[in-house]
Order: C-alpha cells, then structure tokens, then sequence
C-alpha cells in the first residue's frame, strides 16, 4: 500500500514556500509599525498574554500556515490524540500524558477503558503515602522522621521533575509546606553524582525514591544499587524497606530489589518518558516535598491548557499558534534552532527540560509511515534564564545566527525586593530587558543612526545591528503551581503541533537506543579486562585504541569484589 503523500507534497506547503519571497522583502521595522496587525498577533487566556508580532510573518502568512493545519489534518490528529487512539504507530500505544491532570470525572478511553479512575487511584495513593510521611507516621528503620528525599531516575524520570521543583523552590506557598525538607535527583551514572546527592544526609532520615518503568534501565539501577548499598551498610538490609520505594510497572523486579511491591507506584504504557512528571514520576517526590495540594494546583494547571488545546479554535489557541510559527520559522524561513529565555531565575531548568521535550521528539528524519522526509524536522532548543543569558550568549543572537527567541516573563515576582532610593525595583529592572531586548532583536540599529550618534566610522559595522529577528513573547501572570503547569503544557502540546504538521511520530525515540547497545558491548569488553586480563578485541582501531589507553591508566582499581561508596 502507498503511504500518504508528505506534507510538503500539499498545496498549502508550496504556497507558503512562494510566500517566502514576499517576506524576505519585509523587515520586522516596517511590521512592527502597523498596529492593526501588532493588535491581531495578541493572545490572552486564562491571564497570560501571548504577543507574536515580532514574528516574520503577516497576518497573509497566518492564513497559509492554517491552511497548512488544514492539509496536515491537525485538528483530527489533535481529537485522536484526546480520543486514546494508538498515533504511536510505530510502538503501538495510545499518547495519554493529557490523562495525567484530568479532573476525576474526565473519561479519556485508551483501548475502550476510561483510564481516569486508574490515575485517580495512583494520585490518591500518592497523596496517602506523601502525607503519612510528612507527618511522621511512615518513619524510616530507627524511628525517625524521613525529611529527605532521594528521587533517582533519568531522562524524562528526572527533567521534568527538577524543572517543576526547582520552579517551586522560591514560591511562597510552596516553601511553606516544604520547610525542613529536601529533595535531590540523582540521574547520572558518574559517580560524582551519587556523591553530590548524598553528601550532608544521614541514611536514617532519608527515602529514596527509584523511578524506572521497567526497573532495568542500566543508569537508574546501578545507581539505586549504590544507594540500597549506603542505605544497608549503615541500617542493615533490612532497612531497605522502609527506606526504598518505586515508580515502576514492573512489581516482580520491584520486589526482588528489596522494596514492598505495594509501596510501588504505577505508571502507563501510554505515558512517554519526557510527558511523564505529571505521573507518579513527578508528582510522588514533588508531594513529597511539598505536599499532594500544592502539586494538584499543578496538574490543574497543566489541564486548563489541555482543555484550551483541545476545544479553542486555531486563532487563539497558544500552543498551535506556538507550534504553527516554530514551523515557519525552521521549515520555511531556515532557521534550525530556538532560543527559550525566561525572565525569571525560578525557571532555570525549563529550557534543559524542553530540550528533551523537544528534541527527542521531533528530532526525526523520515515520516510516521517510514518515509525519508525531504525537509528538515525539529528545533535545536538551548537557554537560559535573563538577564544571565545576555552575558552570554546574545551576541549571536543578535549579529550572529538568526536564532528565533521565546522571551517568557512574569508579572508578580516569587520573591519581590524593593530598595529604598532604586529607581526601579529588582522584578522591574529584569522585567525592563523582558521587554527591551524583543524590540532590540526586532529592529536592530543601522548605520545611519549609528552616523547621526556620531559613532567613529571605523566601528560603524561593529555596531550594526541587522535587526528582523523573530521572537515571540509570553507574560504569564505569576508563576505558582498552577501556571507552573499551564506552562508545562504549552510547550508539551506546541511539540505535538510540530509534529503533527510535519507528519512525523513525536512520542517514539528510537535514536536514544543505538548508543545504548553499543555501550553493553563496551560493558562487556570492561568486566572481561577488568576482572579476567583479557584484551580489546572487536573494536575499531580507533576505540580499540583509547579503551586500552583507559584501562592501562585505570590499572589501580580494584580488582577483587568489594563496595566502596563515596567519601563526601
């Protein structure tokens, strides 16, 4: 059977590639002065504004990018989504993250079951187990109250978590109900890691927390091993127990481990690693940092957008509208990367998570149905929080590479400061850059100006900024929980949108295995020279040659099988 045509192979997708010529011959100078236009690229909902007039693109370009909606079948893709339908094709399984923060009435099917009650369950035993921690009435092995948190996991286990945590940190209603307390994640295998993570705890006040779907992920088991290891050789084995639990569906390998299978945490098949901090991958150590009440406001957050994705129409929908002109600008305008950029320190972790989210993705070469793809997919996404960011890496972005910039802002700071005799207050002197440095990127200064500001002819060029470079701003209200979440979303379904359009699968990652495999080998190639002398064979010259360089400089540890844990 032939597989549906591409969508570069659709009227819509030519037309917007002729459209090109016509923007090319704009600047962002001249579209920036139509306010008719500047008023019709605004969004508000639910309190956030969305300003995407300092896009390359004419409300003419809008029309041809719906149109291409319209070609790529985006809103049936969207109900399929929400409908349970299995639109992972290529693993078989339905894409249902949205069933994670569904209020407990919702019905979302996935093979004909409404899996709501399912997660209502898991969350209600979360919220059970979370508060008997808290309140001391699950203590660890020698009585005392588990205060710490351990959460090991990586990828999707770890990401979004620690954006979600380190967003709460400085929220007031959060820092309340977290006083007393830590959470740490430990996702690398690097041994430095184990000792960053446990340095300063004591065993006997600590829960660890070990997040594997399958509890055979080689990096998560190794380092849940070492911590049973700390956690025995300071409590005896039998510590474990009240120490230990899990996120996982695997309760056989659960409980060979050493954890109570009924202190085992589910999660779903049709849950993807990185759309999974609204599961128990997320919210069993959030809630247990925080409290099961303030991560609901999370999840609620999370599925205000969900409803808004699903129900508001295309023109004011923001994440279509985000992921509509995410591909404008790397399909049609050429530009392979963007740049996200939040005007607050509470979201230093949001673009590292977004990375994930988006990269392992969308970062694809062939269509849905296995078709080499003739265009380019996907975004290479970096950032940082500002103002640190513009001491770094804006000067690319502003006379470098076009990159096209995501400015989010926040109305309300966490944690104001107000100076007696500043002209400004902290919030307002970062929030005068959120504000300064779109319009900087979008008109730039020429040399004309520069002439008139009586700038040396020798730096003339020095100082010209070309300008017309695309960005679009979001002002959210405040950043509690509950637009922490909306946030989340946003940008979880903008991903969906890409792929949607571009016809490729966004919820398999099969580019993560290669290097997987190939390092059981290298594994193997280890225990064989480590623990028998044997030597590198099966190798190319190349790794053959520095595996060896490794081994003989590493000749000194040890040999026999002993534990040796770090020494922080």
């Amino acid at each position: 059977m032939a597989s549906p045509p591409l969508i570069s192979e659709t009227e819509p997708w030519k037309d917007l590639r002729v459209h090109v010529d016509d923007i090319m011959k704009s600047h962002l100078r001249e579209l920036m002065s139509d306010a008719d236009r500047c008023q019709s690229m605004m969004v508000e909902f639910d309190g956030m504004l969305l300003d995407y007039s300092r896009q390359c693109a004419t409300l003419d370009t809008l029309k041809k990018l719906y149109n291409l909606a319209g070609a790529a079948h985006l809103k049936e893709k969207i109900n399929r989504m929400f409908n349970g339908e299995r639109i992972n094709t290529t693993e078989n399984r339905s894409v249902l993250h949205i069933a994670l923060r569904a209020p407990r009435d919702s019905v979302l099917n996935s093979d004909g079951k409404n899996v709501v009650p399912d997660v209502w369950q898991v969350l209600d035993k979360i919220k059970d187990f979370s508060e008997r921690v808290r309140s001391g009435v699950w203590i660890g092995a020698t009585g005392k109250v588990l205060k710490d948190v351990i959460a090991i996991g990586i990828g999707g286990s770890f990401l979004g978590p620690l954006f979600v945590h380190t967003a709460l940190q400085t929220d007031p209603e959060a820092t309340e109900f977290a006083s007393g307390r830590q959470l740490r994640f430990l996702a690398n295998v690097d041994p430095i890691d184990v000792a960053r993570n446990i340095a300063g705890l004591n065993p006997e006040t600590t829960l660890v927390v070990v997040v594997s779907k399958t509890f055979t992920t080689a990096e998560t088991m190794l380092n849940a091993r070492t911590l049973r290891e700390w956690i025995s050789a300071a409590l005896g084995p039998q510590a474990v127990s009240k120490h230990m639990v899990a996120v996982s569906t695997n309760l056989t390998l659960v409980e060979k481990f050493g954890i109570d299978p009924n202190n085992a945490f589910a999660f779903w098949d049709w849950v993807g690693g990185r759309y999974s901090v609204c599961s128990a991958v997320g919210v069993l150590p959030l809630s247990l940092q925080y409290g099961f009440d303030v991560v609901e406001k999370f999840l609620k957050g999370a599925s205000s957008i969900d409803q808004h994705f699903h129900s508001a129409p295309f023109e004011q929908n923001l994440p279509v509208l985000l992921g509509l002109l995410s591909v404008w600008n790397v399909s049609f305008l050429g530009y392979p990367a963007r740049a996200i950029l939040p005007y607050s320190q509470a979201l230093e972790k949001f673009a590292p998570h977004i990375q994930q989210v988006s990269m392992e993705s969308n970062g694809k070469g062939v269509s849905i149905d296995g078709v080499p793809l003739p265009y380019e997919t996907g975004e290479i996404d970096f950032g940082e929080p500002g103002t640190n960011g513009q001491h770094s890496f804006y000067q690319l972005i502003h006379q470098g590479r076009v990159i096209p910039c995501d400015f989010i802002g926040v109305v309300k700071s966490q944690q104001p400061v107000y100076m007696k005799g500043e002209v400004v207050s902290n919030h307002d002197e970062l929030m005068s850059n959120f504000f300064a440095q779109p319009d900087a990127l979008a008109y730039g200064k020429t040399p004309e100006q520069l002439l008139n500001e009586n700038v040396p002819h020798h730096l003339i060029t020095h100082k010209t900024f070309s300008g017309n470079r695309p960005s679009v701003s979001l002002l959210l209200p405040s950043l509690h929980a509950y637009n922490i979440g909306q946030l989340l979303a946003i940008y979880e379904h903008r991903v969906a949108v890409e792929g949607f359009i571009w016809g490729i699968n966004s919820f398999d990652q099969w580019g993560v295995e290669l290097g997987k495999s190939l390092a059981t080998r290298v594994r193997t190639q280890l225990h064989a020279s480590r623990k028998k002398g044997e030597p590198v064979e099966g190798f190319n010259f190349s790794t053959a040659t520095v595996l060896t360089r490794y081994l003989e400089a590493s000749a000194d540890v040890p040999k026999e099988d002993c534990t040796i844990l770090p020494k922080m």
